[in-house]
């Protein structure tokens, strides 16, 4: 959501509730709502694995995505929250974990990271450069995480946020 970031000549201030709104129902609504649907189910059962997505953005302040991050932010806590409501209420077969992707090109953030001819914007320098690994993930390497936190080998992992993020949450830059 554009409007639910501050860059150029836009503040904090400049920012529209609905802009903001959107962009919580967006991430933030839009997560708890299957946790609702596929935790009941789940409770049932009294097994599962909820996997929720969140962000590098959650973690750490990053410029112009004021909105997103504190959507991503409120994802983190309900993933924290969900997983100890969980197992107190219904027992240890149910876990609530959750993904935060470092930097991947998308197209939502394509232009911000890339130029035309795919070299770096400035932003996307800063980032590299903040980023042990030196690049930016492939979605393919959120595969294995999303296995692990669904398969029986993390049955004792629950209310965690998994980095996956070439190292870019412990780097501070020095």
């Amino acid at each position: 959501m554009p409007n639910a970031n501050v860059f150029g000549d836009l503040t904090l201030f400049d920012l529209t509730q609905t802009a903001v709104d959107q962009v919580m129902s967006l991430n933030f609504t839009g997560t708890l709502l299957p946790c609702q649907v596929f935790g009941e189910v789940m409770v049932e059962g009294r097994r599962g694995s909820i996997i929720n997505i969140s962000s590098m953005a959650a973690q750490q302040a990053v410029t112009r995505v004021i909105g997103y991050s504190a959507a991503k932010a409120a994802i983190d806590n309900l993933t924290k929250w969900l997983a100890v409501e969980m197992a107190l209420k219904y027992g240890e077969g149910l876990r609530v974990n959750a993904i935060a992707p470092g930097f991947f090109i998308g197209e939502q953030n394509r232009r911000l990271l890339l130029n035309e001819d795919n070299s770096l914007t400035e932003r996307g320098q800063i980032i590299i450069r903040n980023t042990p690994m030196g690049r930016f993930g492939e979605p393919e390497e959120l595969v294995g995480t999303a296995i692990w936190l669904a398969s029986d080998a993390s049955q004792f992992v629950t209310g965690v946020v998994v980095p996956v993020d070439g190292g870019f949450s412990v780097f501070s830059g020095v």
